[in-house]
């Protein structure tokens, strides 16, 4: 009798084992995929919209009070930023947490460069940017706020720029700053002084062209045309809000999103009611919307064709909506009490909407408003889906 083991025999072990690992961990791909920040408990929530389920929870991420989240270029990692200085390297596909460090004492947000291999985080303490291997979570770069030679100023409305840049604003000096990365891993800093008083946020236009940081201090914004950064910042709408009585700011409205439908540019205004909307080849306002209170999101559709907002307390229970072409409200939804974000699936068809008091996430149809699931979430803020691993400043 032959007693040597056939190689037919290991072939078949090897498909077994094959078989059972595939079955073991199921494959998915990650374009319809996301992740719910739950910042009571300090976990994410990694989410499928196609099903409109969720996949499981992913805990141990510290202060989420303020956080937000950029994707891998795989779509694969979510990098959160978290409040208390933590940057968390999610493995949405494993459901746990691939690596985490404490950057920094306290951090606002952060972004992902244009070739996904940088990742920058913006600090208010102590203040500055600071840059980090995608891969390693190794630091790459810090860059220090400084400015009157010894102050350090608190960073916001940080992005990614083409050409391995990223833009940003210090609150406290009144200035932009671009931090260029296209030579290496020593990035060159221009810097724009006096371009107002407490910029607050920033945003980026989807084709990268146009960085606008919002000014708390003062009327108006500031606009740098990175396709022309030597002709400097230019202000804009610098005078609205002049002979209006302005009501107590309860908060400050994000810039995210850059809501452009068609030739406008749709704004929340701080401390009024309204959404400015603004001429996209002048700058110059062209209307008011009044809305249901202080605007904190103002977003498009993917599509342009709808602008939707939510507000400050004490109305943030509300949402509206905003057809692009007449400029007039549509719909009115009251998805829950303290509605904190929304995030559109990828071409726009829903839209997942957050309400922290009553511990859900709504997901509405944004052809009819009909109300489509509900997910239960510990004290939901920010929705974030894959597809923004391939825009421009999100």
């Amino acid at each position: 009798m032959h007693n040597k083991s056939h190689p037919t025999r290991y072939l078949l072990l090897a498909a077994i084992l094959m078989l059972l690992s595939a079955c073991a961990t199921q494959l998915r791909g990650t374009g319809d995929m996301g992740v719910i920040i739950e910042r009571a408990s300090g976990s994410v929530q990694v989410i499928n919209t196609t099903q409109r389920a969720s996949l499981g929870r992913v805990a141990g991420l510290g202060d989420l009070s303020h956080a937000s989240v950029v994707y891998s270029r795989d779509e694969r990692f979510a990098y959160v930023f978290g409040r208390d200085g933590g940057l968390t390297k999610v493995d949405i596909l494993k459901q746990k947490i691939d690596k985490r460090i404490m950057q920094s004492g306290n951090s606002i947000g952060g972004a992902i460069s244009q070739d996904g291999g940088l990742v920058a985080v913006s600090n208010y303490e102590p203040g500055g940017v600071r840059v980090f291997d995608a891969q390693t979570l190794e630091l790459v770069a810090d860059i220090p706020a400084v400015y009157m030679e010894e102050k350090r100023s608190k960073v916001v409305g940080l992005v990614d720029a083409p050409g391995q840049r990223f833009v940003f604003s210090l609150y406290d000096a009144g200035e932009i700053w671009i931090a260029d990365f296209s030579q290496g891993r020593e990035p060159a800093i221009t810097k724009f002084h006096k371009v107002g008083k407490q910029p607050y946020d920033g945003l980026i236009s989807g084709d990268g062209r146009y960085y606008i940081a919002g000014l708390f201090g003062e009327d108006g914004l500031a606009l740098l045309d990175l396709w022309q950064p030597e002709q400097g910042v230019k202000r804009i709408l610098d005078h609205y809000g002049k002979g209006w009585r302005q009501m107590p700011v309860y908060k400050m409205p994000h810039l995210e999103g850059w809501a452009i439908a068609d030739e406008y540019a749709f704004l929340p205004a701080v401390g009024l009611n309204e959404v400015l909307v603004v001429s996209r080849r002048n700058w110059k306002e062209v209307t008011r919307i009044a809305v249901h209170g202080q605007p904190v999101f103002v977003m498009a559709r993917p599509d342009g064709r709808q602008i939707w907002v939510n507000f400050a307390f004490p109305n943030n229970d509300t949402v509206e909506v905003i057809d692009t072409l007449s400029l007039k409200k549509i719909q009115t939804l009251k998805p829950g009490k303290a509605v904190l974000h929304m995030e559109f699936t990828p071409r726009g068809e829903e839209v997942w909407i957050s309400a922290r008091d009553d511990n859900r996430v709504s997901v509405y149809d944004t052809g009819n408003f009909k109300l489509k699931a509900m997910l239960s979430a510990e004290k939901p803020s920010g929705i974030f889906m894959t597809s923004r691993a391939h825009r421009i400043g999100l």
